[in-house]
């Protein structure tokens, strides 16, 4: 197999899962902090990990998720005898519902394809990346698609892969709140509940189906009423300290909604504007203050683009 390149960086934004209501099925990307993945020609055979990204990564490659990705996509175009190194910049938090290990997957996903001219198609690189995200968090693309395709996807069924892709109003915000604190997507899916009661089942169906149509048409008040989980926030929010004063805090201060972002602990609002999302966000900062938790926040662009090759030099 000859190389397209010697060498190719990839980045790969962090995105929102679930986006309330849209448990497993619903995802959104966010502009701003990501995972970089950069990958080299070497001369053995396999993936080899020179730099994780963080000191408590695993630098072996059956272990760490863009080395799985890549190995995937090696798998896929059928070039198992090739040979690349890898180095991961992290700059998403570890376990902090932001997706972190999908970012990594799909940039070393892509990079793969791009380094070694594979020419994987969409749902390959889908493939690719979503069995390594399946090793650390399970079987879902609510992370992995966006990260991917950028945007609001709605997963219409993920074995398939077949999703649609969403309008985002404009003006629309993404706060993110990060309470000091670390929870493995495991542990959140977990808790989740096995049955639900018919009218919780319903309920949430209505709310995802009023989240589709507030994003098509841009009503924002629609939006605000349909950000309403009774799946999987009521089971995760016992995990999150300060969560609950950071959501009715976020909405006194007029956030169109508010929501775990995936597993957590980060915690998700949406804004009409970027003055509106400030407000928010200094809002959900006092809250979790007031619970005794510390937290950054940031104020994003939903990210129209997901994963792209950097130019130039690292």
């Amino acid at each position: 197999m000859t190389p397209a390149r010697r060498a190719v960086r990839v980045f790969a934004p962090g995105s929102v899962g679930n986006v309330g209501p849209g448990l497993d099925i619903m995802g959104m990307a966010v502009a701003g902090a990501g995972d970089i993945v950069e990958a080299t020609v070497a001369e053995r055979p396999g993936v080899v990990v020179l730099d994780a990204g963080h000191p408590e990564l695993p630098r072996e490659a059956g272990a760490n998720t863009a080395a799985l990705a890549a190995q995937a996509a090696l798998r896929l175009a059928g070039g198992t005898d090739a040979g690349l190194s890898l180095r991961i910049t992290k700059g998403l938090p570890l376990s902090g519902g932001q997706g972190g290990s999908a970012a990594s997957a799909v940039a070393g996903a892509v990079a793969t394809d791009r380094l070694l001219g594979l020419g994987l198609s969409e749902r390959q690189l889908l493939e690719a990346a979503l069995a390594a995200e399946a090793c650390v968090a399970g079987w879902h693309l609510d992370n992995i698609l966006p990260s991917l395709v950028g945007g609001i996807v709605l997963i219409r069924e993920t074995a398939s892969y077949d999703y649609v892709k969403l309008p985002v109003p404009a003006g629309l915000r993404v706060v993110l709140a990060h309470p000091a604190q670390r929870l493995r997507t495991a542990e959140g899916r977990a808790v989740l509940p096995r049955e639900l009661p018919r009218d919780v089942a319903l309920h949430q169906a209505a709310q995802v189906a009023a989240m589709v149509l507030a994003f098509a048409t841009g009503d924002l008040a629609l939006l605000r009423r349909a950000l309403d989980d009774r799946i999987a926030e009521p089971a995760r929010a016992p995990l999150l300290p300060g969560f609950r004063e950071a959501k009715a805090a976020a909405l006194a201060a007029g956030a169109l909604g508010c929501s775990i972002s995936g597993s957590g602990p980060t915690a998700f609002a949406f804004a009409e504007s970027a003055a509106a999302g400030e407000r928010i966000a200094a809002a959900m900062r006092a809250g979790y203050a007031a619970a005794g938790v510390e937290s950054v926040t940031r104020v994003a662009d939903v990210s129209r683009q997901g994963a792209q090759v950097l130019e130039g030099p690292a």
